[in-house]
């Protein structure tokens, strides 16, 4: 399993033993099947130990939640690097951040289905979950404002209509609305980012296998779709994962 708490190696404390037994009860449960007993029995630990370092169930979660999107924006940031360093071109980066997610979710279904699948009943995740949630984003706004500052985007066949579309927060993480004709880049950037895991979810949940031949190539093919309503060419080649 590739999660952040779970490659601690020699972890073994109790808040560890925990997180690691309650991310396995993930895959066969679920978050809302998720229970400070059946954790405690499954980790063989007596129940005010795992209280003490989770009093409740939404502690655990919240922990799992932090975890998960600490892992996954981890895996994208380590693989737009590599890219980065490789001189790749934006396209290029998109295409490799965009396969680091698609490993990381695959290899953890469980915790890919917490952050991205439907919520849990009565669980509401603190604003402690914002900052990591929002690596992947910042990921993928980050290749955006390289390409446009790289001059490697082509502009759009026409903006959105009307008054812009977005949240002054949303503006200000991207660094300010671009000029024309790159005005509603970052509208765009998110209906790249919405494409993105709304293609992982089905792809996770089996939602095309039963209608495409080979999903990791369709999944680099959805990317360059994508991309191309944001100006951004990626790149054609053999998938690695």
């Amino acid at each position: 399993m590739d999660s952040a708490a779970s490659s601690t190696g020699d972890d073994v404390t109790p808040k560890a033993v925990v997180k690691d037994t309650a991310r396995r009860q993930l895959v066969k449960l679920g978050g809302a099947g998720l229970s400070l007993d059946g954790v405690a029995r499954d980790c063989g630990l007596a129940l005010t130990d795992v209280e003490a370092v989770f009093p409740h169930r939404d502690d655990l979660l919240t922990a799992l939640v932090i975890d998960a999107y600490d892992a996954s924006g981890a895996a994208m940031e380590r693989a737009d690097e590599a890219a980065v360093k490789a001189g790749a071109p934006a396209g290029a980066r998109l295409l490799a951040v965009t396969r680091a997610l698609r490993q990381w979710s695959f290899a953890n279904p469980g915790e890919f289905t917490l952050i991205y699948g439907s919520p849990v009943p009565g669980y509401h995740a603190p604003q402690d979950t914002v900052p990591p949630a929002s690596r992947t984003p910042g990921v993928l706004a980050g290749i955006v404002r390289s390409a446009l500052v790289g001059g490697e985007l082509t502009p759009p066949r026409r903006a959105v209509p009307g008054p812009p579309l977005l949240l002054p927060a949303a503006v200000e993480a991207f660094g300010g609305v671009p000029e024309a004709p790159f005005s509603d880049i970052i509208e765009r950037g998110i209906v790249l980012w919405s494409n993105l895991i709304g293609l992982l979810v089905f792809q996770v949940f089996s939602r095309t296998h039963d209608s495409v031949r080979d999903e990791a190539a369709f999944f680099d093919y959805s990317i360059a779709v994508a991309a191309e309503g944001i100006g951004l060419v990626v790149p054609s080649g053999d998938n690695t994962d």
